[in-house]
């Protein structure tokens, strides 16, 4: 055992073996394929995922990796897994371009029979290594091999590669099949029927579990099914199953070093060429990028800019839009870096490269493929009149072989050549411009600078003022934590890639009117955390920077997650504001009667007594009507309290109906209320006030619906006028209490000289003459 091995993932390692999953006709239900599918012994790591961790995060993934197509390889020729069967397996995407793939012809070559194979290409291969994915799929043909695409439709990106990759199988993503259809997977379904149709590439689905699902994937298209409805992984071949073979396209799929041609060398011979300056290059490779822009992420872009200078600030903004936009983009040219800006992948171009004298833009897609393809004439002179002879085609096979071409050139992403311990690569610099953001170097200062804000808890972000659209150049680790983002999805971009719809519009206006005057500000925002976009607070320093003439070139800003203390206030703000309400509630209890809602006497004679001094100080009069119910006891007696509390609330609501806005009402207690009108003339105060409760009588006297029958009440009222009979509340009383008495008096007297007149005469009482039950 080698030093500071891991004893449990050399056992794993060794240990590998296959299960086969089979693969059938949907029509027929014949097997035609096995999956070949990676486990480790029994044990901690048997299952792929835990042993792919392991491996990867030993340093130890090629190992693996050969170890696992070994087994398939092996235990297909044990179970007789050969021709007419074909057999799948998997090639791992970090060891593409060193996957020992010759040494497994021996063991195909020394099987019982033919063994048949399909190598798989996982969608993580594509936008990671697309050179080297080009390279192994080629070494694959060369073999004599197939080629599947896996997973195709879980990313836009595996659709923009399927004219490049040309394969033999196109494996639908299992949520295609278990999903609700909807507009996505039509998208997904338009662009492989186009490739089918196209290239005659077999169409499967996988995760069939459901005879719901089989129905699906025949919708889809699938000829070729994979799931539990068909059969389990197992150790060899199910015997249950009828064996069918698995016919492919084959045919017409691209062979030879992708590397060693041009671009323009792939347009067949007697295309004819035009002749034109720089300057009509230029238009035509801003058509061909908006085009791309229209058709998005199932589109890839590849072009060439000859020397890193020809990729100005122009150019810039416009490849940072494709990159947002667009599946994959591609740019190389002499000296140009790995990424000339954030997702856009890029190679240096050798001197003596063919297509370092060329100027070209492939653009291509499931449904659209375009080219400008031109050769350098070499002129002298000022630069956009310099000449190319060019074509433009549309021919999808020219354009699929150009953007090869290119992207066989295309280097590794810088976060997957460099080891997981390196520092993070700088920011890259457009050509012709001063270097954006901090300057990080190699001295002591520079590097102490460097440690500093990487370990500094607050998030800082550089902003280049100068660059279009002012895009971040620099963010330290606690602003990536913050953002919830990698570098690469933050450098190269706006600040308000983190804003919320609900971003307090006010609070944008202020900082851009302070970047725009090139001050300092201090705001709070609402912003967006990573993919799932979780809403958190930003407390937002922004402070400019200026070079030695005083112009503003970068701002720095200081962010501090400040959602703790946001919700805290807001918690506060909630609870006081109970508190408020539920103060006024209790002010409201205190001065209003609980059963009617009406002003109670203190509130009234407060509001009274403040009337008062208006009318006196205006000239006017004040008029206060006592109120009190006949007949009120003997419909409490008769039908109980509730029904009490209901004619009360109904005689309520009635005085409210019959007086002004204006006028104050109240109940003093019992069947008892009082009504004050304010702002009445004083020649006709008294007149106009008794009016008013020869209405309020007339209306309380209406029948009362109650408990499925009838009552009647009536009402006796006194009435008061200020400043005739007084000039504070409780004299209006006094005086409307004495006069309701002497009325109550004089309507009692009445009935009894009524009924007695009745008795005598032997005639029955008049309903609703007099206070009565019914």
């Amino acid at each position: 055992m080698q030093p500071g091995s891991d004893p449990v993932l050399d056992r794993a390692l060794r240990g590998v073996r296959s299960a086969f999953q089979p693969i059938v006709e949907i029509d027929t239900g014949r097997v035609v394929a096995y999956e070949a599918l990676a486990r480790g012994p029994v044990g901690p790591l048997e299952r792929p995922d835990a042993l792919f961790a392991a491996a990867r995060a030993a340093g130890r993934l090629a190992e693996l990796d050969e170890a696992c197509r070994a087994a398939a390889f092996r235990g297909a020729a044990d179970a007789g897994l050969v021709s007419p069967l074909t057999v799948f397996v998997n090639v791992e995407p970090e060891v593409l371009d060193t996957a020992p793939l010759a040494d497994l012809v021996a063991i195909a070559e020394g099987a019982p029979g033919d063994l048949r194979v399909v190598m798989e290409i996982t969608e993580r291969a594509i936008a990671a290594r697309p050179a080297e994915l080009l390279r192994t799929v080629e070494r694959v043909r060369e073999l004599g091999w197939a080629i599947a695409v896996d997973d195709v439709g879980a990313e836009s990106m595996s659709l923009a590669f399927l004219p490049l990759l040309c394969p033999d199988v196109v494996k639908l993503d299992l949520r295609l099949v278990q999903d609700r259809p909807g507009p996505a997977i039509a998208e997904i379904m338009n662009a492989v029927n186009a490739y089918a149709e196209r290239s005659g590439a077999v169409v499967l689905a996988e995760g069939i579990e459901t005879e719901e699902h089989l129905v699906c994937a025949r919708g889809l298209g699938a000829t070729l099914g994979q799931g539990w409805l068909f059969g389990r992984p197992g150790p060899g071949a199910d015997e249950r199953l009828p064996v069918g073979e698995l016919l492919l396209p084959g045919a017409g799929r691209p062979s030879g070093a992708l590397g060693a041609v041009s671009p323009f060398a792939c347009l067949p011979d007697g295309v004819p060429l035009r002749r034109a300056p720089k300057a009509l290059l230029i238009e035509l490779s801003k058509q061909l990028e908006r085009e791309a822009m229209r058709l998005g992420e199932t589109c890839v872009v590849a072009a060439t800019f000859q020397e890193a200078r020809h990729f100005t600030v122009s150019t810039t903004q416009r490849y940072r839009d494709l990159v947002e936009r667009t599946g994959f983009v591609c740019a190389l040219g002499e000296d140009l870096p790995v990424e000339p800006l954030p997702g856009l992948r890029g190679a240096h171009l050798d001197p003596d490269d063919p297509v370092r004298g060329e100027w070209d833009v492939a653009v291509l897609s499931p449904h659209f493929s375009a080219a400008l393809l031109a050769r350098d004439l070499g002129d002298e002179g000022p630069d956009l009149e310099r000449t190319f002879e060019y074509a433009l085609t549309y021919d999808r096979a020219t354009v699929s072989r150009a953007a090869q071409s290119l992207l066989s050139r295309v280097a590794p992403r810088t976060a997957d050549a460099t080891p997981a311990d390196s520092p993070a690569p700088r920011p890259p610099v457009p050509a012709g411009r001063p270097a954006a953001g901090l300057a990080v170097g190699t001295t002591t200062a520079e590097v102490l600078l460097r440690r500093a804000l990487e370990a500094t808890p607050s998030g800082v972000t550089v902003v280049d003022m100068r660059l279009p659209d002012q895009p971040i150049v620099y963010a330290n680790e606690a602003f990536r934590q913050l953002a919830g983002l990698p570098s690469e999805e933050i450098l190269g971009r706006n600040c308000r890639l983190l804003q919320s719809p609900d971003t307090d519009p006010g609070a944008v206006a202020r900082i851009r009117a302070a970047v725009e005057a090139g001050q300092a500000c201090r705001e709070t925002v609402l912003n967006l955390r990573g993919p799932d976009r979780t809403p958190w607070f930003n407390e937002l320093h922004l402070a400019p920077v200026h070079d030695s003439d005083g112009t503003v070139v970068q701002y720095i800003g200081v962010q501090v997650d400040v959602t703790a203390r946001v919700e805290a206030e807001r918690a506060l703000v909630r609870e006081r504001d109970r508190t408020s309400a539920a103060l006024a509630r209790i002010q409201e209890l205190a001065y209003t009667d609980p059963l009617t809602g009406l002003l109670n006497r203190r509130r009234l004679e407060e509001q009274v007594e403040a009337a008062i001094w208006e009318a006196r100080a205006r000239g006017d009069a004040l008029g206060l009507l006592f109120v009190d119910l006949d007949g009120f006891k003997a419909v409490n007696d008769r039908f109980g309290h509730a029904a009490g509390d209901e004619l009360l609330q109904v005689v309520a609501g009635r005085l409210q109906q019959r007086v002004r806005r204006r006028d104050l009402l109240a109940r003093l207690g019992g069947d008892e209320f009082l009504v004050a009108l304010p702002d009445l003339r004083p020649e006709t105060a008294l007149a106009e006030a008794t009016r008013v409760a020869d209405e309020l009588t007339a209306s309380i006297r209406r029948a009362v619906p109650l408990f499925g029958t009838e009552v009647h009440v009536g009402a006796s009222i006194g009435v008061s006028v200020c400043p005739e009979d007084g000039v504070v509340f409780a004299d209006l009383l006094h005086r409307a209490d004495l006069r309701m008495y002497d009325r109550k008096a004089a309507t009692r007297g009445v009935a009894v000289r009524a009924a007695t007149a009745r008795a005598a005469a032997g005639s029955a009482p008049v309903p609703g003459r007099e206070p009565v039950l019914p």
